[in-house]
């Protein structure tokens, strides 16, 4: 139970982590709140933090039974979802240097109107964007099967997701309050390797999806044809 946990931990850290980007997105969200104090730059990166935590909670448990309720069948939820992750490693690991994602610009935000600005644009689009809730749906589709779903049997797996999503949501809080030290601590081409590295986790994870989706569709194929 324990190393499944860990696996469910690892898999969903791991893919989520670079397409969020929180130390790419660190020198944005830096710029977005120069204008605010210190203190309620830091209360931001709170905010912040936890609605990203519950945007992605929400896609993880919202989005594939949604999909699943317009009659999208499984192997063609993990192959669509295995695809869009795919393009999402091999976008960031090809790409030059970090920018705002989602077509996020830099809008100057004060302490007045901070409170108004933790959910959007700071948590979604700049934090998690579409790309971010397609990976964690992608990531839900990817465990999914057709015997149905056994909390007790999935609790390890779910347990390790949660864990993951908090670990998520404080490394988005710790680099967005202490966005200038990371920065100047980093560099940009620190942040590019991590960054690349990343995305070649994420690439191998989409890969790993898409292909669960081809064996469910030529096991349904299979089982059609034994029928007739």
């Amino acid at each position: 139970m324990t190393a499944v946990a860990i696996t469910s931990f690892i898999a969903v850290f791991a893919a989520l982590f670079p397409v969020i980007n929180p130390l790419g997105d660190g020198p944005i969200f830096l710029n977005m709140v120069q204008a605010c104090s210190e203190g309620v730059r830091k209360k931001l990166a709170l905010s912040v933090s936890i609605n990203c935590f519950f945007i992605l909670l929400g896609s993880m448990l919202i989005g594939p039974q949604l999909l699943l309720f317009f009659g999208i069948s499984l192997p063609a939820l993990k192959i669509a979802g295995g695809l869009v992750v795919i393009a999402m490693g091999w976008n960031l690991l090809n790409q030059k240097s970090s920018s705002p994602k989602d077509g996020t610009s830099g809008a100057g935000i004060t302490d007045e109107t901070a409170g108004s600005s933790a959910f959007f644009p700071l948590a979604m689009p700049l934090t998690v964007g579409p790309g971010s809730i397609a990976t964690a749906i992608s990531l839900v589709a990817g465990h999914i099967d057709d015997g149905g779903f056994n909390f007790i049997k999935a609790a390890p797996a779910i347990a390790g997701a949660l864990l993951a999503l908090i670990a998520l949501s404080l490394v988005i809080y710790y680099v967005y309050a202490q966005s200038s030290k990371l920065q100047a601590l980093l560099g940009v081409n620190g942040t590019n390797v991590l960054a690349r590295f990343f995305a070649f986790i994420l690439l191998a994870i989409g890969v790993q999806i898409f292909l669960g989706g081809i064996e469910g569709f030529t096991g349904q194929v299979f089982k059609t044809f034994s029928i007739h």
